[in-house]
């Protein structure tokens, strides 16, 4: 065991941050005010003794003495190495230290007591295998820092104290470690303790070694690979250069325009997953031409640019007014989905739930009415970019979502084509005739499209080309179609339903005055003070020269009219300006091709003879006026039944049995000769027999013909109906109430007879068309009847028509 004795009294030289132990000999500066103090305390105190200044070096951590400090003498003052006054002190034995003292100079003098230092009685073999052990780590760690001077020093130590000391000199040891060495006075615990000491550090050092290596190796991959690719990209260069080809004809540095890209983190990963594979593959390679198509179309899309909705509400509303008349509908339903924009965006709710605000709306109506061309105005009005994408006669499924990479030749789909066109990732995309999509072997596009339409769903649509996913909720899609049945029933499920019924005659003036007349001006080079139509030409061009729901036929009309002019003025036939007027009309483009039942002579009316009615019924092309003629066989025929002509579906002819069963049950209450239906065959045609007809509709139309048939009273002129007839002589209501009586209004009919259970649809029609027709609901065939028949001739029997 250690035991203390010989009482000292020293001064105090404090050592912050550092730790001596005996053996040890430190350079110490005395630039420092306390060294100083405490080496000029000691020369002063050594010249009354014998021996060299004597000193106790006490480390000191944060202020605070340690409780052991090292007797050390001084060997000599100078000066260090960079010039400053120094003292080289040699440590030579612990000190316990005690209570303070007085003493020569300014240090501070403490009274302490040597340690004597002896090592027990070992177990034998113990120390020397502690030794050995010691000195073939301190051997491992030197020859690692190449310091083989210091090798042989270490092994020629066989003090188990001087050896474990030793260690002081270790620069991985903290100061705690030192300290602890410092007061640990038994030799041998010592000992064991810097031999612990060195082998963590050993460890630790295997570790970071280890790390260091692979670090290292992947450093030199990455020069290794750098290097090839410099000496590729010189190598192509040279290639380039002897086949005379210019600089930029390979392709550019795909990896650099990929990481310069403001590419989606999901988008950027799959971008540089095809780089590594086109810089692995060589240049004959077919597989680096698709990759590059590929990384081509994926840098090519707009992935972070959108424009900036205009959220100036009147000012849309003012576009769509300017370049629109009519389509009030459609109109509001845009001003409303930018009010709600609007809000959305000023209350910070652009994003919600992975989903933007986007629209999705199916512009429903006959040809020519103007879905195509709004698609655009909207874009105007909302400040975005305008896309359209034809889907008319579409059958490939891929011409949608893309076809695979794998395919010589693959693209992206439409969708993904249009969103690169617009160049942002906010456009309006006019999906053009979506029920004309069709589906064979290749696939369903309707189906495709069921994805791109929801707006639950297309926020993360996937194209099969680029197979990364694209954001579509924020993107406005205008479908148009003329028939809205023809589109299967989950995609229009999708969207929300816009119907856009037709014009009225002043709706057609309106845009034939505003849009189509400057347009075809300018077509047929004629400047707007050469030429002027006036309102009544125009009027009559779309009364009686057209008959349709749009105007693609009224400008047809007028630039006809407008080419007439110019080639007279050109061959000296007329003199410029001139005022197209309506009686000029039938010498310029010839006659009226729709002049109305009303305006005809009374014997050339289709009413005027019995068995002769006036329905309505909506086609794809909007509404139109639809005849039915009856009559009645001769008895003597023997063709008895019901005979049908004019290309009628199912539901038609169920219709035409049960106006029959009505008026064969119900004819008595009538007064209609009804015996005549026993036994004479009944003749229903539609005319147009080449046009497919189908629908409840024509109820009421067939009951009254048969009625005016029997009873041989006329059905009036100016009279046209719509409605389904029951058994019971119930009228049930029916669809298109809007289209019809447009139509009914385009062929000058006066009185209109509807459902009563139809009447709200009247909200639906304009009010200058409602003005101008006589509308009656019904509920019964007899209210129809009695509304329809003209009286019948007094003393005149009824003459029945007979089929011959």
């Amino acid at each position: 065991m250690a035991s203390t004795s010989t009482p000292l009294t020293l001064p105090v030289l404090p050592l912050d941050g550092e730790v001596v132990l005996p053996g040890m000999v430190v350079p110490l500066d005395l630039s420092d005010s306390e060294v100083r103090a405490a080496v000029e305390a000691a020369q002063a105190a050594a010249r009354t003794t014998p021996g060299k200044p004597r000193v106790l070096l006490v480390p000191r951590i944060d202020g605070t003495y340690a409780n052991t400090g090292v007797l050390g003498t001084v060997e000599q003052v100078g000066r260090l190495a960079d010039g400053d006054p120094g003292a080289l002190i040699r440590g030579r034995g612990r000190v316990r230290i005690g209570a303070g003292t007085t003493g020569p100079g300014a240090a501070l003098w403490v009274e302490g007591t040597s340690v004597d230092e002896t090592v027990p009685e070992p177990v034998p073999g113990q120390i020397a295998e502690l030794v050995k052990e010691y000195k073939a780590l301190a051997t491992a760690w030197l020859r690692k820092r190449g310091a083989w001077q210091v090798v042989d020093r270490v092994q020629a130590i066989d003090d188990v104290s001087a050896l474990a000391d030793n260690s002081g000199y270790s620069p991985f040891l903290t100061t705690e470690q030192k300290i602890e060495l410092l007061e640990t006075t038994d030799p041998v615990a010592r000992l064991k303790l810097a031999t612990q000491q060195l082998r963590d550090h050993l460890a630790e050092q295997d570790v970071a070694e280890s790390i260091a290596k692979d670090v290292q190796e992947g450093v030199d991959k990455q020069q290794r690979e750098f290097l090839l690719r410099r000496q590729l990209e010189a190598v192509r260069k040279e290639l380039r250069e002897l086949n005379g080809e210019q600089e930029g004809e390979e392709s550019d540095d795909y990896r650099a325009r990929v990481e310069a890209a403001d590419l989606p983190e999901k988008v950027r990963e799959a971008a540089l997953k095809e780089v590594d594979k086109l810089e692995r593959s060589s240049d004959q390679s077919p597989e680096g031409s698709w990759i590059r198509t590929w990384l081509d179309t994926v840098l090519e899309m707009p992935w972070s640019e959108r424009t900036e909705d205009a959220y100036d509400i009147r000012g849309a509303q003012a576009v769509l007014d300017a370049e629109h008349a009519g389509l009030e509908d459609v109109k509001e339903r845009i001003t409303e989905y930018l009010a709600v924009r609007k809000r959305r965006d000023d209350r910070g709710l652009g994003v919600v739930g992975g989903r933007r605000g986007g629209a999705v709306l199916a512009l429903v109506g006959p040809p020519g009415v103007g879905k195509t061309s709004l698609g655009e105005s909207v874009a105007h009005a909302m400040g975005r970019k305008f896309v359209r994408v034809a889907l008319g006669g579409v059958r490939d499924e891929a011409e949608i979502r893309g076809h695979r990479r794998t395919y010589v030749g693959a693209l992206p789909g439409r969708i993904v084509r249009a969103i690169k066109e617009a160049g942002s990732m906010n456009p309006v995309v006019l999906l053009d005739e979506i029920d004309k999509v069709g589906s064979d072997f290749r696939g369903d596009p309707a189906a495709a499209l069921l994805e791109v339409l929801d707006p639950a769903q297309n926020h993360t649509f996937r194209d099969h080309y680029l197979e990364v996913e694209l954001d579509l909720s924020d993107v406005v899609f205008l479908a148009t179609a003329n028939v809205l049945e023809a589109i299967p029933e989950a995609l229009a499920d999708r969207m929300e339903i816009v119907r856009l019924d037709g014009y009225t005659e002043d709706e057609k003036v309106v845009i034939a005055r505003d849009h189509l007349l400057p347009r075809q001006l300018e077509r047929a080079g004629l400047d707007k003070d050469e030429v002027t139509i006036d309102e009544g030409a125009l009027r009559k061009l779309a009364g009686e020269y057209t008959r349709e729901a749009g105007v693609r036929t009224l400008e047809r009309s007028v630039a006809r009219l407008l080419r007439k002019v110019a080639a007279q003025h050109e061959l000296g036939e007329r003199e410029l300006p001139f005022t197209v007027r309506d009686e000029d009309l039938r010498e310029l483009i010839g006659r009226p091709h729709h002049v109305p039942e009303s305006a005809q002579a009374p014997a050339e009316r289709r009413t005027s003879v019995p068995g002769v009615a006036t329905g309505l019924a909506v086609t794809g092309a909007g509404g139109d006026v639809l005849y039915v003629e009856a009559s009645l066989a001769d008895p003597e025929t023997g063709a008895a039944g019901l005979t049908l002509t004019g290309q009628l579906g199912d539901v038609m002819k169920e219709s035409a049995q049960i106006a029959l069963s009505f008026l064969r049950s119900r004819g008595a209450e009538l007064e209609l000769p009804v015996a005549d239906l026993k036994d004479r065959g009944v003749h229903i045609h539609f005319p147009a027999g080449a046009v497919p007809k189908d629908g409840p509709s024509a109820g009421i139309t067939m009951t009254t013909a048969l009625a005016s048939l029997l009873s041989g009273r006329l059905v009036r002129t100016d009279v046209a109906m719509t409605g389904e007839v029951s058994l019971t002589g119930r009228v049930l209501p029916i669809g298109g109430v809007k289209q019809k009586l447009l139509a009914a209004h385009r062929a000058g009919v006066t009185t209109v007879i509807i459902p009563k259970r139809n009447e709200p649809d009247l909200d639906d029609v304009p009010a200058e068309v409602l003005d101008k027709l006589d509308v009656h609901a019904v509920t019964d065939v007899r209210q129809v009847l009695e509304l329809a028949l003209a009286p019948a001739t007094s003393g005149a029997a009824p003459e029945v028509p007979v089929a011959v």
